[in-house]
C-alpha cells in the first residue's frame, strides 16, 4: 500500500499530461500532490522519511524552476538529480558509517534474517550505485532525445520498469543468503 501511496504523485503528473498535454499544469499537479504527500505522512506518522523530503524538495525546486522559465527540461533533470544524489550515498556508505546503506535498508525491511557476508553487502551496495548512474543517464538520454509525451511515459513506466528489473534481479541473487524460518529448522 505505501509502494502505492509513494507513487501517487507521479501517477497524478502523468495523468494529468496525458490527459491535457499541458506539462506546466502537469508540474503544477505534482508539487502539490508531493506538498500533499509530505503533509499528509506527517499528520499520520508525525515523521516523513529524508528520501521523501529530498525528493519532495528536488520536485518543488526543479518543478518551480519550469514553471519560471517555461522549460520543461530543468523538471525532467528531478529524476537524474536524486538518481545521483542516491549514488554518491550510497557510494559514500562504503567508508561512511557502520554499513553499507543497502545492507541497513535490506536488514531494517527483511521479515527473514539475511546472512550475508560484509563482501556481499558491499556488491549488493555498490550494484545500487551502478542502477542510479545508469538509470539517472537513461532519463536524461530520453529527455534530450525524444518527445516531451515520450519523456513523461518513460518517467512513470521507463523508470518504474527499470527499478522493478532491479529489485527481481537483486532478490534474485539475494535468496542465496536468506534463511527462512522452514529451513532453519532444517538444519
Amino acid at each position: 500500500m505505501q509502494a502505492l501511496i509513494d507513487f501517487l504523485p507521479v501517477i497524478a503528473f502523468v495523468a494529468t499530461y496525458t490527459a491535457t498535454k499541458d506539462m506546466s499544469l502537469a508540474i503544477i499537479v505534482i508539487i502539490a500532490a508531493v506538498s500533499l504527500q509530505v503533509a499528509g505522512t506527517w499528520l499520520v506518522k508525525r515523521e516523513v522519511s529524508k528520501m521523501l523530503l529530498a525528493s519532495a524538495a528536488l520536485v518543488i525546486v526543479f518543478g518551480g524552476i519550469s514553471l519560471a522559465t517555461d522549460n520543461a527540461i530543468f523538471i525532467m533533470w528531478k529524476p537524474t538529480v536524486l538518481y545521483w544524489v542516491l549514488a554518491v550515498v550510497f557510494l559514500g556508505s562504503n567508508w561512511i558509517g557502520d554499513r553499507p546503506i543497502a545492507e541497513r535498508m535490506m536488514t531494517a525491511i527483511s521479515e527473514d534474517p539475511i546472512d550475508m557476508p560484509a563482501s556481499g553487502w558491499r556488491k549488493l551496495n555498490l550494484s545500487w550505485v551502478a542502477f542510479f548512474v545508469i538509470a539517472g543517464l537513461a532519463n536524461i538520454y530520453v529527455a534530450y532525445n525524444y518527445e516531451e509525451a515520450t519523456w513523461v511515459n518513460f518517467k512513470l513506466f521507463g523508470l518504474f520498469g527499470l527499478t522493478f528489473v532491479f529489485l527481481i534481479l537483486q532478490s534474485l541473487w539475494m535468496s542465496q543468503y536468506i534463511d527462512t524460518p522452514d529451513e532453519a529448522g532444517d538444519d
